[in-house]
């Protein structure tokens, strides 16, 4: 009698598994994971504090179990106010010793946020020479990608701080901001969407274009003045962003780009749903994107590495 209850209990257990892969299975179908996938991040550097550890664990875990082609890492990757140099601690507590899971040791292509221009910016260029991970050839820059055999992605990374007015007057809290050359910058950015042949086209910042929050308006507003015309006018598929600390996809009537507010991998804020909100979270986590010649798909996850939204554009 023990040992039919017994190998009806390894029956059951083996049933179980495979139901529960099944299903897990299943779910996953239904989020339009390809075989070229990368992961957005932004707002991380809590020195593994908040949800930080809990984040880049998961992220780690996807990437494992999912084959990820490189990290963005768009932007406050050192809070609060950036690093002193190549030797700073902080590159150890914010970044190396956090993201330390071994399918996580891939390229990351790295941006400046507001709170790097808080310290020395030339510092988080300098580190590409130290790091083999992290990647940062200039403060904006732009490569193209061949996602298959029919399908290539055009990535532009930018330098937003510089390109919004309060920054670049505020010389004693961000002392780089108004010594770049904007406009030649913006002039990069169009000459380089203009010669954009790729089957998708998407920019990467750390501000927002459009966005609901409580920070200073014009941030947004000097975006929307001198950035989005050049998305728009060469038909963007889609911009990314953090600085805002949580996830909101936005549409604008008349505009082909999509608008993906990124929260924060470590700390997020609260949320409300604005015109064009399409959806909103006050949670923290990461983004997956997941090509392919017909199909972008992005995927909101959760602390845990769960799903929470997932928007997918086509062709």
């Amino acid at each position: 009698m023990k040992i039919k209850i017994l190998q009806l209990s390894v029956l059951f257990f083996i049933l179980a598994s495979f139901l529960s892969c099944e299903t897990k299975q299943n779910d996953e179908s239904k989020l339009g994971f390809t075989d070229y996938n990368f992961i957005v991040a932004n707002d991380l550097g809590r020195n593994g504090y908040f949800d930080q550890k809990t984040i880049a664990m998961s992220m780690g875990i996807f990437a494992y179990n999912h084959d990820i082609e490189f990290v963005a890492a768009a932007g406050d990757v050192h809070h609060f106010n950036g690093v002193t140099s190549v030797t700073d601690p902080l590159w150890m507590t914010n970044f190396e010793l956090i993201y330390s899971h071994p399918d996580l040791m891939l390229d990351w292509y790295a941006i400046l946020g507001n709170h790097e221009y808080r310290g020395n910016t030339q510092a988080c260029l300098d580190y590409t020479k130290i790091s083999r991970r992290w990647i940062m050839p200039s403060r904006y820059y732009t490569m193209a990608k061949e996602v298959n055999d029919s399908t290539t992605m055009r990535l532009v990374f930018i330098d937003t701080a510089p390109l919004i007015q309060k920054y670049r007057e505020d010389s004693l809290d961000y002392p780089d901001a108004w010594k770049q050359d904007d406009k030649a910058q913006l002039q990069f950015i169009d000459s380089v969407l203009a010669a954009s042949k790729e089957t998708w086209k998407v920019v990467i910042g750390h501000h927002p274009v459009y966005a609901y929050t409580l920070k200073d308006s014009s941030e947004r507003t000097d975006l929307q003045a001198r950035l989005d015309p050049i998305l728009q006018k060469h038909k963007v598929d889609f911009y990314f962003n953090g600085h805002i600390h949580n996830f909101q996809h936005i549409k604008v009537a008349g505009s082909p780009v999509d608008y993906i507010v990124n929260s924060s991998a470590s700390l997020s804020r609260p949320v409300e749903e604005m015109e064009g909100t399409q959806f909103c979270s006050p949670l923290s986590g990461f983004a997956v994107c997941s090509v392919d010649s017909a199909k972008f798909t992005v995927n909101f996850m959760n602390k845990s590495g769960k799903s929470i939204y997932t928007y997918t554009k086509t062709k």
